[in-house]
């Protein structure tokens, strides 16, 4: 028996909207995740990019449970002593709350170039519009 692997002119990429009002981070992230690696499909494969793209609207009005809000921190550092900054998920959110979501589809997929690939595919916007009419179909993922 052998076993199928897609072609790239076989794969047919569509446009998914997520709408992220009112839904916790990680459902809008985990959706948005399996959808970009193309784990939803029948054609599924580990080596290659079969995913779809993602648009995830209303990004500033995504929730979060318990204490998070105030406890769950984002770290970087500058490479320099002292460098470190640790900003909490409001200051996130005041600041750019596409970020959050950002980060978390972006740890949900895999650390290699073709996880950098599918994340090229993904677009997150804080408001309800979104440039991508054209190529989304009329239909609206909502309340994962």
């Amino acid at each position: 028996m052998r076993s199928y692997t897609p072609k790239l002119e076989e794969i047919q990429r569509e446009w998914h909207v997520i709408d992220a009002a009112g839904s916790t981070l990680g459902t809008v992230a985990e959706r948005a995740a399996v959808l970009l690696r193309g784990k939803h499909k029948a054609m599924f494969a580990t080596h290659i990019d079969t995913g779809d793209y993602v648009v995830i609207v209303n990004a500033a009005k995504v929730v979060v449970t318990g204490h998070k809000r105030i406890q769950k921190k984002y770290y970087r550092h500058s490479g320099y002593p002292g460098g470190l900054r640790a900003p909490t998920f409001e200051d996130v959110m005041e600041k750019d709350p596409r970020r959050v979501i950002e980060h978390a589809v972006k740890g949900m997929l895999p650390k290699t170039s073709l996880g950098r690939s599918m994340y090229r595919k993904l677009r997150v916007y804080s408001g309800p519009e979104h440039p991508h009419g054209g190529q989304v179909v009329p239909k609206v993922e909502n309340q994962l």
